[in-house]
């Protein structure tokens, strides 16, 4: 069988990280969705996603598919419901589409088809906020996916270690000197990851492939650190998707950084207003703040987004794709997308100027900023011109 993942309707609510990626290339736990799907239907898949993205990500239609909302994330018995899927029928989860069977240049119409109600439980994505508020339960359940029947490298006689059967480390894995506390959630260290002296980390904890804790880095609440990410100082319950760096020390707490992100040494975000108050969140499908129902939510980086240091975010702050924040005092908490300055005000930031940085930044780590990248990143410029100051 074929299988397809779709954004579905929540796409613009995970907005500005769907920007530069379909909805199944969010990370969160260890994996993407997309790899969890991956993993679970032990075959690859493709993506109906916008148009601007489909030249990088490809929809493959064959002779019969099954289309799966990607805002779904994987459970044994969905996977088995969606293995037995037959023509004419589609598995829901309320009122939402959850997966359907489709042939070939068929028009589907949803109404007609035979409904089958979603068994048990399943995670989903629906706000950016989601993706660290559940990072908990789908770090467990990839944990357990990836290291079912096998077994860890030795841990290191030079750590201390809590609850040592919740600690995974993969090939190549280095950890030395430090403490690691899986009595509260999983612990995985990927390929060639590193936790350098001195860090501190109290579970659940994904540290994927070729990803580094600095030295005395404080992680705690789940939190993923995505592949070839580097991170140091204090860290919360956040999700960083991969080639991302917070180096230095400094808070970051309930937040997601999408990729190629740099934030500066001594930046702080707040994750907690002072009137402890439910923190309202930007949201570009309705285009104004909207609430979380959150009491602790802190900062939603975009791809390529940068900080200089001693930067401060306010409590709910969103950043979008390609935006350079520097300066003294709080920058506003929605920041568009090609922004250039902080607290004083901000100017567009030209993609020439932006290409520039992101070339080098990605160069050095041997990956290339193509011109499909190029393309991506000029359309998320002409879709978000219209929230910029002139």
């Amino acid at each position: 069988m074929n299988y397809i993942l779709f954004d579905g309707a929540v796409r613009n609510q995970l907005l500005p990280f769907t920007f530069t990626r379909p909805v199944a290339d969010i990370r969160i736990g260890i994996l993407t969705i997309r790899e969890k799907w991956e993993k679970y239907l032990e075959t690859t898949t493709s993506t109906i996603t916008e148009d601007f993205l489909s030249g990088k990500w490809p929809m493959v239609e064959l002779e019969e598919n099954v289309m799966i909302n990607a805002s779904f994330l994987p459970t044994e018995a969905l996977v088995e419901q969606i293995k037995n899927l037959k023509q004419g029928e589609a598995i829901f989860h309320d009122e939402d589409v959850v997966a359907f069977f489709a042939l070939e240049d068929e028009d589907i119409d949803l109404d007609s088809c035979k409904s089958i109600e979603m068994e048990g439980q399943a995670l989903r994505i629906e706000h950016t906020w989601d993706i660290f508020k559940n990072n908990g339960e789908a770090l467990a359940a990839d944990f357990e996916l990836l290291t079912a029947g096998r077994e860890s490298q030795p841990i290191s006689s030079s750590n201390q270690v809590i609850a040592p059967e919740n600690i995974f480390l993969e090939e190549g894995a280095k950890v030395e000197c430090s403490i690691l506390n899986a009595s509260t959630g999983p612990i995985y260290i990927g390929v060639n990851a590193e936790v350098m002296e001195g860090s501190i980390v109290r579970g659940a904890l994904a540290l994927c492939e070729n990803a580094t804790l600095k030295l005395g880095a404080k992680i705690y609440g789940p939190t993923t650190v995505g592949p070839h990410s580097k991170v140091g100082g204090e860290v919360n319950n956040s999700v960083i998707f991969g080639y991302s760096n917070k180096g230095h020390d400094g808070f970051l707490g309930n937040s997601v950084m999408g990729e190629w992100c740099n934030i500066g040494a001594d930046s702080n975000t707040s994750n907690l207003k002072n009137n402890y108050a439910e923190v309202r969140l930007w949201d570009y499908a309705s285009e104004k703040f909207e609430p979380t129902g959150l009491q602790f939510c802190g900062l939603m980086l975009g791809d390529h987004s940068k900080c200089g240091i001693n930067t401060m975010f306010n409590t709910g702050t969103v950043v979008g794709v390609s935006a350079n924040i520097f300066g003294a005092g709080f920058p506003r908490n929605f920041i568009p997308s090609f922004s250039w300055g902080g607290s004083g005000g901000t100017t567009t930031y030209k993609t020439n100027k932006a290409f520039e940085v992101a070339e080098v930044v990605m160069s050095r780590r041997g990956i290339e900023l193509t011109e499909e990248d190029k393309a991506i990143l000029e359309h998320v410029f002409e879709e978000t011109k219209q929230y910029r100051r002139a």
